[in-house]
């Protein structure tokens, strides 16, 4: 497996589009839209049960460096945009936000796809006001509605685009077919997918997205399960860098390619802090060459 840039340092900024210059470690705002009580509270469906805690990770985060927050409107049916706003308004210059819209939440356990692009549009337009801004810098297409051709969801992104109400489109779930078609309605700036150092089934993508300079956001970038172990590899080049092993699949991801972009998100502000300080891990080839053999 490729790794770029190889050797002890990694690239810190990557431009979305080649024009939205980011620092390549931002932050998942959907652990905002959850509570920590109760099952019925952790479903990213009521919003953060401490929402000046929420407020001040966001504040932390912008004053780490992170220019790049992601959300979507179905995170809290809304809650979670509105929040950004009302913890960043008025945004820092160069602050990038992040959104998704194509996915419906009838109730709490479901996530529907809906690619309608009357819908889209319609919620394109609500993101805007919550999120207080006249423009989307990063709209990405939830999940692909099999019930709609793609080219009519694309269409509808791509026409907001030539409205000037969204700079970028991204695409979040999908193969690699589903973005070459996508490509050939409006251009696609950035994927957004699950993957880390455990969990690659999404490698086909990222090598699709270094090939094109496609931003890659990485969600889900901690690893878990026998990686995370105390006894597992995570650990054993946590201890040769004194980083800690979350710090450690960070770094991995990137070191991975200069178009991935890891998204990891967290109500804790000293998780938060450890998460940001992973961009100065530095990994060397050997121990880059033991991670990516790991799985």
């Amino acid at each position: 497996m490729p790794t770029e840039p190889c050797g002890a340092a990694a690239a810190r900024t990557f431009s979305i589009g080649g024009n939205l210059t980011v620092n390549r470690l931002g932050f998942g705002a959907m652990r905002l839209a959850e509570g920590s009580g109760s099952s019925s509270q952790s479903l990213i469906w009521s919003g953060p049960d401490d929402p000046e805690n929420a407020r001040a990770v966001l504040r932390r985060a912008v004053e780490l460096g992170v220019d790049l927050v992601d959300t979507a409107d179905s995170y809290g049916v809304g809650a979670n945009e509105e929040l950004i706003a009302s913890a960043l308004f008025p945004y820092r210059s160069g602050t990038v936000l992040s959104t998704k819209t194509g996915v419906v939440r009838p109730s709490p356990h479901e996530w529907v796809p809906l690619g309608r692009p009357e819908y889209l549009k319609q919620q394109a337009e609500l993101s805007l006001r919550r999120l207080k801004v006249d423009h989307l810098d990063l709209l990405f297409l939830h999940r692909v509605d099999p019930q709609v051709p793609l080219a009519e969801q694309i269409g509808a992104l791509g026409e907001l685009r030539e409205e000037g109400k969204v700079r970028h489109i991204g695409l979040s779930e999908v193969t690699v077919k589903e973005i070459e078609e996508a490509a050939r309605i409006a251009p696609v700036s950035a994927v957004q997918s699950r993957y880390n150092v455990a969990d690659r089934d999404n490698e086909s993508v990222v090598e699709y997205c270094a090939a094109r300079d496609i931003a890659f956001l990485a969600y889900f970038p901690l690893a878990v399960g026998a990686h995370a172990s105390p006894a597992g590899p995570l650990a054993e080049v946590a201890d040769e860098t004194g980083a800690t092993p979350g710090q450690v699949a960070l770094a991995w991801l990137l070191h991975r390619s200069p178009c991935v972009l890891p998204i990891p998100g967290t109500r804790s502000l000293a998780h938060l802090e450890e998460n940001q300080a992973a961009a100065d891990v530095r990994l060397t080839q050997d121990q880059l060459a033991r991670l990516a053999k790991a799985v």
